[in-house]
Order: C-alpha cells, then sequence, then structure tokens
C-alpha cells in the first residue's frame, strides 16, 4: 500500500546522538591501559589522547564534507567506491565484513559482558564463559531491536548517550575535586623519556583512535538524515569537541585516583577507580559503563548494515542484502548477515589482540577515503559543497593514517600482517566473481536461493532511491 524504502528519520538530535554513542562506549572505559602500555608515561598518554582527538577532529571534517560532496549513504565504502573505484571499495568491504566490523563488535561486545558481570564477582575477576555468554546476548538483543525498528534503535540512542555522559561525569567529578585539593604525586615525572619506545606509539594511537571511532558513522546513513547538507558538519563538530573534553577529563581523573602501575594491572580501569574513589557506588559505575558499550554495538549494527545494503545496491554484495523488511522499513538481511561472525570471534577473541588486528585495516581504508576527498576535489573543481575544509586538513590525515599503518608493521608484525593478508585476500574474489559479474551484467548464480530468502524474511527491493 505504500512506497517501501528507508525513511529520513535521523534528526540533528538522533544525529549528535549517534555520534556521541557511538565514541563514547567501551574504548574510554578499557583503552586507557593500551595507551598507557604503549606510549610509556602518564605525560605521554596523555599527548596520544589529545592528538587521537585532534586527528579525529580532522578526520571527522573530511567526512562532513564527503557527505555534502556524495549523496548516499554507505560511509567509507561509497565515499572510496566513488572516488577511487570499484576494486578498492570491494577491497574495503570484504576487510570491513571478514574482520573490522566483526572484530569491532567482539571488542565491544566483550567490554559490556565483562562491565555488567563486574559488580557481582568482585573483587576477584568475572569468569571467561560467563563475560562471553553475557556478551553474546547483550549483541543479539541489539541485533534484534535493529531487526524491528529504525525508529525505536534511534529512540535507545538517544537515551543511552544520555547514560554515556552521565557515567564520564561520575568519573570526572570526583578527580577532578581530588585534584583541586593538591592530589598531584602520580603526575610526577609525567614525561619520563626512558619509557617512552617509538616502535610502540602506533599501537598508542590505535588504543586511543579506537576510543574516539564512530565520528564516521552519520556517514552511513546519510540518505536517513533530515537535512544533512547542514546537519552533519554541526553535529560532526560539536560531538567530537564534547568528546575531547570528556575524554581528557577522562583521563586525568584515572591518573590522579590511580597509579601508572594500578592502571596497567586494571582489567577494567573504570571499575578500578569507583574502587579507589567511592565505593558507595561500586555496583553503580559498571553497570553505566556496559549501558555505554550496549549504546555503541547498537550504533555500529544500525550503520553497518547500511554499508552492505547500499554495496548490495552498487552490484558488489549479494542482491538479497539491499532489501527491506515490506512492514518495518529496515535493512532486516542486511542487520542479521554479522551474526555469525561476531559471534565466533566473541567466543574466541582476546580484547587487545582483536583491538590491533582490526584497527590496521580501519585506518588503511580511513586514509584512503580522506585521499579520495583530494582526488574528488580535483576532478570535480566545478562542484558546489555547502560544507569545505582547508585542503591541509585532508592531506596531513591522510599522511598521518598512513604513515601509522606502515609503521604499526614494525610494532606488531603477526596481528598486522594477518590483516594485510584479510585485505589481499579479497583481489582474486573482486576478479573472478563481482568484477566478471558486472561486466557481464549476468544473474546472480544465488537467484533462487535469493528468492526462497525473500519470502522468506518478507523483504523488497527498495522503490525510491531517496538520494
Amino acid at each position: 500500500e505504500e512506497a517501501i524504502f528507508l525513511r529520513k528519520k535521523i534528526t540533528l538530535l538522533r544525529a549528535f546522538s549517534l555520534l556521541i554513542g557511538s565514541m563514547v562506549g567501551s574504548g574510554i572505559f578499557i583503552s586507557p591501559k593500551g595507551v598507557l602500555k604503549n606510549s610509556g608515561s602518564v605525560g605521554f598518554s596523555l599527548v596520544v589522547w589529545f592528538a587521537c582527538g585532534l586527528l579525529s577532529m580532522f578526520g571527522a571534517l573530511c567526512y562532513a564534507e564527503l557527505g555534502t560532496r556524495i549523496t548516499k549513504s554507505g560511509g567509507h565504502y561509497i565515499y572510496i567506491l566513488e572516488t577511487l573505484g570499484p576494486l578498492p571499495s570491494f577491497l574495503f568491504l570484504w576487510a570491513e565484513f571478514f574482520a573490522i566490523r566483526p572484530a569491532n563488535s567482539a571488542v565491544v561486545s566483550l567490554a559490556f559482558g565483562r562491565y555488567m558481570l563486574e559488580p557481582f564477582f568482585a573483587p576477584c575477576a568475572a569468569p571467561v564463559p560467563a563475560v562471553k555468554l553475557v556478551s553474546l546476548l547483550g549483541y543479539y538483543m541489539v541485533l534484534t531491536l535493529n531487526s524491528w525498528s529504525v525508529t525505536w534503535s534511534a529512540r535507545l540512542q538517544t537515551a543511552l548517550s544520555i547514560i554515556k555522559l552521565l557515567a564520564l561525569a561520575l568519573i570526572i567529578v570526583p578527580g577532578m575535586m581530588l585534584l583541586a585539593q593538591g592530589h598531584t604525586e602520580n603526575f610526577q615525572d609525567a614525561f619520563d623519556r626512558q619509557s617512552l619506545v617509538l616502535d610502540k606509539l602506533p599501537l598508542a594511537f590505535y588504543a586511543g583512535m579506537f576510543a574516539y571511532s564512530g565520528w564516521f558513522q552519520t556517514s552511513f546513513v546519510r540518505e536517513e538524515l533530515v537535512r544533512p547538507e547542514r546537519n552533519i558538519p554541526l553535529a560532526v563538530i560539536v560531538s567530537v569537541i564534547t568528546v575531547i573534553v570528556g575524554y581528557m577529563l577522562t583521563n586525568i581523573s584515572y591518573y590522579t585516583v590511580l597509579g601508572t602501575q594500578d592502571v596497567l594491572a586494571s582489567p577494567a580501569v573504570a571499575v578500578s577507580f569507583v574502587q579507589r574513589a567511592f565505593k558507595s557506588l561500586i555496583s553503580v559505575v559498571p553497570v553505566l559503563v556496559a549501558l555505554s558499550c550496549f549504546g555503541t554495538m547498537n550504533g555500529g549494527i544500525f550503520t553497518f548494515s547500511r554499508t552492505l545494503f547500499v554495496a548490495s545496491r552498487e552490484g558488489q554484495w549479494p542482491p538479497l542484502f539491499s532489501m527491506i523488511h515490506i512492514r518495518r522499513h529496515t535493512p532486516l538481511p542486511a542487520v542479521m548477515l554479522m551474526f555469525p561472525l561476531v559471534t565466533a570471534m566473541v567466543c574466541i577473541g582476546d580484547i587487545y589482540h582483536l583491538m590491533n588486528f582490526f584497527s590496521f585495516s580501519r585506518w588503511l581504508f580511513i586514509g584512503l577515503a580522506t585521499l579520495g576527498l583530494i582526488v574528488h576535489r580535483h576532478r570535480h573543481p566545478e562542484l558546489h559543497s555547502p560544507f569545505k575544509v582547508p585542503l591541509f586538513v585532508p592531506v596531513s590525515f591522510t599522511i598521518i593514517c598512513l604513515f601509522t599503518v606502515a609503521m604499526s608493521f614494525y610494532s606488531d608484525p603477526v596481528n598486522i600482517s594477518i590483516g594485510c593478508t584479510m585485505v589481499l585476500s579479497g583481489f582474486p574474489v573482486y576478479y573472478l566473481i563481482i568484477h566478471r559479474q558486472m561486466s557481464s551484467r549476468c544473474r546472480s548464480p544465488f537467484y533462487y536461493l535469493t528468492h526462497k530468502l525473500q519470502l522468506l524474511l518478507e523483504v523488497v527491493q527498495q522503490e525510491i532511491k531517496t538520494y
């Protein structure tokens, strides 16, 4: 009775909540350990946190301009496709589906499970099987919600964003109070050069950038945004500044209350902080942190399903995943596709190894996307963009991303080599299947299976293109 397409339901407030909810997740509660371990000292770790925030702002501004130039959803994928061509975009899609996104989701899910169970087992660590079980239950709940309703997913994201900011406030306020009282002993010799190891700095940046990751999320849902030319830049700038200030104050609070050895020894830094600062809230803060991770999972599923949706629409992914539920108006097949891979990675993975594993591929392709902005400007100088950043912003951001990716081979050669192999494994798939199918425009070999699944899931192709 009505056209089937993804509605424009993401307002400015929901865009802001999507960005805050995606950035403030497990990262600020687990990454301080990784940043400190690889930077060597309190002072250098704070420099890394600020540098990561500044770098995130540069990247977010680049993506804001790309979002006003290229009017399709899909984030990194569509930007690389439109600026650098189909091969690099498919390699991104291949690495994103098989490595980046499931590993990222597994990291956030495991953090959710760990913090959710922490109050029940403190002062002991929660059993690993129980953590993984709760992690999977949380992920499946978010998966179900995103399959059911776009509106309710967006409303949940708004509510959880408020909870995230409250969780940060509960850490910042007591830390600042102690600092004002003169408790600065943990900042003595903050810049100890003897503990600085330069070849480990890329891993410190990976951990810090993981905490900030999410500044690009509005680009994935561009077609569902209300007034995207205005709301994308506005939401990006306000949200990234908010998170930079919050993260710097949170880390200062951590170091005011906890020493470097306490941070390095803690499996859950926020819980150790609460145990030391005020025991009356020992059972509250971990739950707030877990809900924060829950919001990050929600934002990740919400946005990545749109990447698969757009890739399928562009002919680089099976056609089933460009279909929408006839009543719910959600990209149901694309939402459900990540289910098996995330389950496997949660069952077998470790947080910090997973973080290094997916960070290489993620920052390689983000660097290529901002390189694409430079290329797009050169090819289309006549194109008017309502939002434009100075050229040095995409140039410096691209150079830093690609340099960090190159340096990481020295820092963690095993995990980085696995990530590189995952990217390169997409070459034969592209030339044997995707390129041949797009050139001949032949019917998909899975046509009849797709038809049966379409009937089972009650999904159809989008009827109206909103871009």
